[in-house]
């Protein structure tokens, strides 16, 4: 019989495939054709990984390591084979558990319980290991099996934590992939084969190790190990918040939900940030001199709502704060610069209007009366309305905004009378002990919410708009994210389980045809690990309001 042939189209080439081909082989055809290997292709807008077989005619986009989705097809499949290598080198019964934390970095951090001790002897003999996994190519298989038997698999295997979250999880079948005898859940696509994973290194550090990565657009490049301390050790804060609390992972938090309830946690975990913006006023207050509190986060990590938190505080210790929105000394709209893309670009420095700034602050300094703007969004212009400010011996200016910690915005003001807070949302849960949740992800989820209720954007709009965001965060506000005098931890441990019934109807409303209608799949498949709660018992002062709405600041 002869054998059907489909047509499949590529940039606007169309080829004819046998039925039944994997997307593997076509992919043959193309390279050299790319800048970077292609890792998965996405058939009619789906995406889809490279051991799938062709079934109907369609348009075939190739999808690289130096793209977004292609770089966590890659950090995933290194991770994979990391794992794989660990328990080979020591052997499954001396390691009672392999942990994934936080970012570090293009790289992610690890811990090792068991018997085996973490050492640079250790470590050397893991990377050559995934080094021989690497250069056999050895395919990375999937499967799927019901529920019941991934969850007797996890629980012989003891990974406990992965037992626990698929308790919850409403679909009859898992996902599971394994790299020869090593099997495991991971929660996203893989490689087809151990190949493609030629770049990564490895580096002994604080009670772990780290696995180091290329990063996003540089996929043959592994940056120089340049642990950031501060936020580090930030990180590590809020995971011990959640060992007090007993929530390490989605598994934990729906097991406190379904059998205790949600009400505690709340309360104890709004009580943990109130005690460290506490803190924070304490140490302004006794650092003294300050006049200038310059508060700088990415987007959506709750600035407003913390630095209307840190205005209550510092009242509470005798000042008198007074807030300062940068977003007031945007220039005019007509006047913002244009990205690279063509687009307006308003988290660049020059999108404010820092000679205007520093002479306010200057004036105000000097103990002169200064009237403030206001920035009309609508119209797009700066205006003033009346508001006059005078500085007294207790009074002190609370400025918000993303460009804060940046010395050129503030380059009139004394050194000594400012104080730096960098503040993000660092997800502190796992998904599992090997499956993170992006700490990208959690503020991705907040300003969906958030963008729909108060400037009624679409989910569509907000995602694409993303990638815009995520650029200038890179060049505004990382950088200088070390040199903030403290930092401060937006997360909170419960939020992405009442930011579901939020978020879910939203990314329901993107259609199958729109390119971010992958995104919207991935988020979506994401929250059917989470019980959902409701938000009741949320605090209105909680920094989760200002997404949900129900504040009681002006958010």
């Amino acid at each position: 019989m002869e054998q059907k042939m489909i047509n499949v189209t590529v940039s606007g080439e169309t080829k004819e495939y046998p039925k039944g081909i994997t997307y593997a082989e076509i992919v043959k055809d193309y390279e050299g054709t790319t800048d970077a290997p292609v890792i998965l292709v996405t058939v009619n807008g789906k995406l889809r990984e490279l051991h799938k077989r062709l079934k109907e005619d369609c348009r075939l986009t190739l999808v690289t390591t130096r793209e977004d989705i292609g770089h966590k097809t890659y950090k995933r499949s290194a991770c994979l084979i990391l794992l794989k290598a660990v328990y080979d080198v020591a052997g499954r019964e001396a390691v009672r558990k392999v942990v994934i934390h936080y970012s570090i970095g293009s790289g992610y951090y690890f811990t090792m319980e068991g018997s085996r001790i973490l050492n640079q002897e250790f470590l050397d003999q893991v990377k050559a290991r995934m080094k021989s996994i690497v250069d056999e190519q050895i395919p990375i298989v999937k499967r799927s099996v019901g529920t019941d038997e991934a969850i007797a698999l996890f629980h012989k295997h003891h990974m406990y934590d992965k037992e626990k979250l698929f308790r919850y999880r409403r679909v009859s079948r898992v996902n599971l992939y394994s790299i020869e005898n090593f099997e495991d859940y991971f929660y996203g696509f893989m490689a087809h084969h151990t190949g493609y994973i030629r770049y990564f290194d490895l580096k002994l550090y604080d009670e772990g190790f780290v696995l180091l990565l290329p990063e996003v657009g540089e996929p043959e490049v592994i940056p120089p190990f340049a642990p950031e301390e501060k936020i580090f050790h930030v990180q590590k804060e809020s995971q011990e918040w959640g060992e007090k609390m007993e929530i390490a992972t989605v598994g934990d938090l729906n097991d406190r939900i379904t059998r205790v309830g949600i009400r505690e946690v709340i309360f104890v975990q709004e009580a943990l940030q109130e005690a460290k913006i506490s803190r924070i006023a304490e140490q302004i207050v006794q650092a003294g001199k300050k006049k200038f509190i310059m508060i700088a986060g990415p987007s959506s990590s709750g600035k407003t709502t913390f630095s209307h938190r840190l205005s209550i505080q510092l009242s509470a210790h005798g000042m008198r704060p007074h807030p300062i929105a940068l977003d007031n000394y945007f220039v005019n709209r007509e006047d913002t610069p244009l990205d690279r893309f063509g687009e307006k670009n308003y988290e660049c420095l020059e999108a404010i209007d820092v000679r205007q700034f520093n002479q306010d602050m200057l004036a105000l300094l000097r103990g002169e009366r200064v009237e403030l703007p206001v920035y009309n969004f609508v119209t797009g212009h700066r205006e003033y309305r009346g508001d006059y400010l005078k500085l007294g011996k207790e009074d002190v200016l609370v400025i918000e905004g993303i460009h804060g910690l940046n010395d050129e915005l503030s380059y009139a003001l004394p050194g000594e009378s400012k104080f730096k807070i960098y503040i993000s949302a660092l997800t502190q849960l796992n998904v599992d002990e090997h499956n993170r949740i992006p700490t990208t992800d959690g503020r991705l989820i907040r300003r969906i919410v958030r963008d729909a209720r108060t400037r009624g954007t679409s989910a569509k709009s907000t995602i694409a708009r993303w990638p815009s965001v995520r650029r200038g965060e890179e060049e505004n506000i990382f950088p200088f994210q070390e040199e903030a005098d403290v930092m401060f931890n937006s997360a909170l441990i419960y939020e992405l389980a009442c930011l579901k019934l939020y978020a879910e109807p939203l990314l329901f409303g993107i259609d199958k045809s729109e390119p971010e209608y992958v995104e919207a799949k991935r988020l979506l498949k994401f929250f059917d690990y989470f019980v959902a709660v409701p938000s009741e018992e949320v605090p209105n002062n909680s920094i989760l309001r200002e997404f949900i709405g129900g504040s009681c600041f002006n958010v």
